[in-house]
């Protein structure tokens, strides 16, 4: 579909108006649509899309615009019913609307309005939720499956429905350049399109209509054989763009040109009655809706990724239609650049070698070209050795693209999209397609300040950042996000616009609101860290009232321990943050009283599901009790309350065998339980008398799951002997029944760890192994040399960040002073 380049002579337009039919994101079809218009000059130009954004086109022409844009739409009273309308710098759509604004011609949208879309879209069945954006094989300008025709924007549902709204089962949707392909011999359809459209470039004096009339005629003829090929609401769809186009042409004469997708081109050039048209239209369902441009990604223009827009590869389309001349040997040494970017050895030979290859390919397949396939195949078999693993990256990177479109400020745009903008411009924050790393450290002001927004933009449901783990300290005073900004993500920004005008007055708001509507306690301790987190303050006392009423009236203990992590994490961030968290810490001590008194009754009868829920309960608290404040209640403090229920659980019967087994690690692990009396709780629990699933419980409690279990029977051979002797004895009709729980146990461990445990139960307890031998050897000794050990710490100190020197504790310490004292002693 190349046609002429502009100034090149061409014959005389045959009369209008011009039905220029297009395959959606083709930069084949946008070079001729081009070469078309340049042409015949037309007065108006007529496109494919929602009227209301007519207001908007002027904005195509500001010289902040940078497609990939998508024009969004959405119901002002509920902008989670939404539409995109997207274009990239190859769409047709967004070539002809440009010459239109340079050229000074008339230019419309001409689809059905957004307002019946979005209304259609509701009554359609099988609707989803915006999330899942629409993965239907069609959609508007520049969201169809690029195939010459779409059926309308990417609104959320994939059904039909009538004029009236009443909903209709989908029939057997046509593919056309599928039908078109199949009937040329071809397989794959996108082959097909890049032989005959792609890789066809005009010759001088070429018509630059011949391609367009060509495809007419195909589509007319399947529209022939198929009707509307089971998109029952295109039917609506054309009557109402026969209707604009006679509109324009009372307006401009004949002197129109139509940019729509090639399947429609059939039903504009038939002769209809104003009568008929305005039938199929009377009674359309309508809504309230408002629209704006908002950026858009080369990586949702993806079929894969997602978002039904119907082409594989933006990236490689981009580049056909960006590159001047020599497409093949700019795109390789694109690739080289990126592999060697990666630290990749590819060199000019490879690129030279990388051109010929794919020629060679084309040729031997019959292609005028190469396209895709012959470049990916040269790609894989001179620049990647072979291996699919760096190609990867240069499908990610370059096929498919992490292009991220701009738009200008003067975009309409919601009170809170410009407070937004505001902040990330602030904060040097700017979105962008690729993901990113983020390490914030929170005693930096602007670090707080990103960090603050990033988690009210969390609890308005604005998921541009997700938090994952610091790589570079495990202190509460560093955190670590993923960043990457999606299109959608305008959308849920336009919905949280209801809760206020700014992030933090929206955050507030939703935070309040989400505190008042919660039923389970652990959500409001939740909605609580979150609240710190974010800063903010005049949510907190609201949060904290329902925090107060739902743990007074909550009796389920496992309710409780549920809720209790999350404060305990509140409070370390309020002391890391400088935040006010009194209020906090007496209702955590609260619920640390309650759950000490109410958890050994809750842990008795309970089945194997119920006990292994329980043990993980279990080790939440006892996280908890090392992070809450240690005020002494009488002689005891909150942490030697908590040992003693440790105590109960390991010592009772009652209680299930993996709570039991969890208890006595977790007294080890903390000092308060001897060697021998660890050796006595597991002889006990596997005795003669002891069930072994109930044995093999208990053992999954003590060194089961990610406690370094492993490490703990690989030092202590005692304990490994009473687990193999136990092992060695079960019966063999009761083996089958424990294998599946001791497996689960031990295939959390390392594989080193599973080795040295194999090693050592197949030399047998008591035979000297490496640590023996190490103890023998020149300067190592069979003790700890103190003297030595103390010359360490400051060293350990320096390591960790804190100050030089035990008892560095003055009243500028650092919050996690005490924990880096800690970390020391036990490096010690």
């Amino acid at each position: 579909m190349t046609g002429l380049s502009p100034g090149t002579p061409a014959a005389p337009p045959p009369p209008g108006p011009w039905l220029l039919g297009v395959r959606h994101h083709g930069p084949g079809s946008a070079r001729a649509v081009r070469a078309a218009l340049e042409a015949a000059r037309p007065r108006a130009v007529l496109i494919e899309g929602p009227p209301e954004a007519d207001g908007l086109l002027a904005l195509a022409a500001d010289p902040d615009m940078r497609p990939p844009v998508a024009l969004l739409a959405h119901v002002v009273d509920d902008p989670r019913r939404a539409a995109f309308w997207p274009m990239a710098a190859f769409s047709p759509e967004w070539v002809a609307l440009r010459w239109a604004l340079e050229e000074g011609a008339e230019v419309r949208f001409i689809d059905l309005p957004a307002s019946h879309s979005l209304a259609l879209g509701e009554s359609a069945p099988d609707t989803e939720p915006l999330s899942a954006t629409d993965n239907r094989p069609d959609g508007g300008p520049g969201n169809g499956p690029d195939d010459g025709r779409d059926n309308g924007p990417a609104c959320e549902g994939n059904g039909e429905a009538h004029p009236e709204g009443a909903p209709v089962e989908p029939a057997l949707r046509v593919d056309p350049i599928g039908v078109l392909a199949r009937t040329a011999g071809y397989d794959d359809p996108e082959a097909w399109w890049e032989d005959v459209v792609e890789h066809r470039d005009g010759a001088p004096g070429a018509d630059p209509y011949g391609p367009f009339a060509v495809l007419g005629e195909a589509m007319t003829a399947l529209r022939e054989a198929y009707g509307d090929g089971g998109h029952t609401r295109d039917l609506v769809r054309e009557a109402y763009m026969r209707g604009q186009l006679r509109g324009a042409r009372r307006e401009f004469g004949d002197e129109v040109a139509v940019v729509c997708g090639a399947w429609h081109v059939p039903a504009l050039a038939a002769r209809t009655t104003v009568a008929a048209d305005r039938a199929l239209l009377k009674g359309l369902p309508k809504v309230k809706a408002e629209l704006t441009w908002v950026p858009w990604t080369h990586r949702r223009l993806a079929r894969h990724s997602g978002y039904g827009a119907g082409i594989d590869s933006p990236g490689w389309y981009g580049h056909l239609f960006s590159a001047p001349d020599r497409p093949v040997e700019r795109w390789m040494t694109k690739v080289a650049g990126l592999l060697r970017a990666e630290d990749r050895q590819v060199s000019s030979a490879h690129v030279i070698e990388a051109v010929r290859l794919a020629g060679t390919l084309a040729a031997m397949r019959g292609r005028p070209l190469p396209g895709l396939a012959e470049t990916t195949d040269a790609v894989r078999a001179v620049m990647c050795e072979g291996s699919d693993v760096p190609l990867a990256l240069v499908q990610d990177r370059l096929v498919v693209g992490d292009v991220l479109g701009e738009v200008p400020e003067a975009a309409p745009a919601v009170p809170l999209q410009r407070d937004l903008t505001r902040a990330q411009r602030t904060l040097r924050l700017k979105p962008e397609a690729l993901e990113r790393e983020l390490e914030l450290d929170l005693r930096k002001e602007t670090d707080a300040a990103r960090s603050r927004l990033l988690h009210r933009l969390s609890l308005l449901g604005i998921g541009w950042g997700e938090q994952s783990v610091s790589r570079g300290s495990t202190g509460t005073f560093r955190e670590s996000w993923r960043l990457r900004w999606e299109p959608e993500l305008s959308v849920r920004v336009a919905e949280a616009g209801v809760w206020g005008t700014t992030v933090l007055a929206a955050a507030t708001a939703r935070a309040e609101a989400e505190a008042v509507g919660a039923t389970v306690l652990g959500e409001i301790t939740a909605l609580a860290e979150r609240c710190l987190l974010a800063e903010l303050s005049d949510a907190l006392p609201v949060v904290m009232r329902a925090l107060a009423d739902r743990a007074a009236l909550d009796t389920d203990v496992a309710h409780l321990a549920q809720a209790l992590p999350a404060l305990a994490r509140t409070l370390r961030y309020g002391d890391v943050r400088g935040t006010e968290t009194a209020a906090l810490g007496e209702v955590a001590a609260g619920l640390a009283e309650r759950i000490c008194v109410g958890l050994p009754p809750a842990c008795t009868g309970l089945d194997a599901d119920g006990a292994t829920e329980m043990r993980r309960r279990v080790d939440d608290v006892h996280a908890a009790m090392a992070l809450l404040p240690q005020a002494p209640d009488g002689p005891l403090t909150l942490r030697d309350r908590w040992a003693s229920v440790l105590a109960r659980l390991a010592g009772r019967d009652s209680v299930a065998g993996e709570i039991r087994g969890r208890a006595v690690r977790l007294l080890l692990d903390d000092g308060r339980l001897e060697d021998t009396e660890v050796e006595r709780h597991m002889g006990l629990a596997l005795s003669v008398g002891t069930p072994p699933g109930e044995a093999a419980a208990w053992i999954e409690g003590f060194v089961g799951g990610a406690s370094g279990g492993g490490m703990l029977l690989v030092h202590d051979e005692r304990l490994l002997s009473l687990v193999d002797t136990w092992l060695t004895g079960v019966p063999a009709d009761a083996f089958t029944d424990v294998l599946p729980l001791l497996r689960r146990t031990f295939s959390a461990y390392e594989p080193g760890v599973r080795r040295t445990l194999g090693e050592l139960v197949r030399r047998g307890p008591g035979t000297p192994g490496p640590a023996a031998a190490l103890a023998s050897a020149p300067g190592f000794a069979a003790g700890l040399d103190q003297e030595r050990a103390d010359a360490m710490e400051p060293l350990l100190r320096l390591l960790l960040g804190g100050a030089h020197g035990p008892g560095a504790q003055g009243p500028g310490a650092h919050p996690q002073q005490s924990d880096q004292d800690q970390m020391a002693g036990a490096v010690k």
